[in-house]
């Protein structure tokens, strides 16, 4: 069976989507918030464009969620071992330091 490839600009939008479906928050909302067009969001969501670190920044501040937690969870998806359908976490706000704490220890 051929190998797969998963694009880091797949992983990271699906983070994303997932951090913002998870609140249950809409497009408008977090692109109003990061000041980016509303089909842009959608478009890095999708994993058809590749965002700048500072438009990840701001998608990543509007929805209150760490960039390097994105980017860890992101690096995790993207192993080898990892299976191909495996969703990216983002922890919500309050479950954080938890979060960090366990890669911590698990370290």
């Amino acid at each position: 069976m051929a190998e797969q490839n998963v694009l880091l600009r797949e992983v990271l939008g699906a983070g994303l989507r997932q951090a913002r479906t998870g609140q249950q928050r809409t497009l408008r909302e977090i692109s109003t918030a990061a000041r980016v067009s509303l089909g842009y969001l959608s478009e890095v969501e999708r994993g058809q464009k590749e965002a700048s670190s500072e438009l990840l920044a701001a998608i990543c501040d509007a929805l209150d969620i760490e960039l390097a937690d994105l980017l860890i969870d992101a690096g995790t998806a993207l192993r080898p071992e990892a299976p191909v359908a495996v969703p990216v976490v983002v922890a919500p706000a309050d479950q954080r330091e938890t979060a960090h704490s366990d890669r911590l220890a698990a370290a």
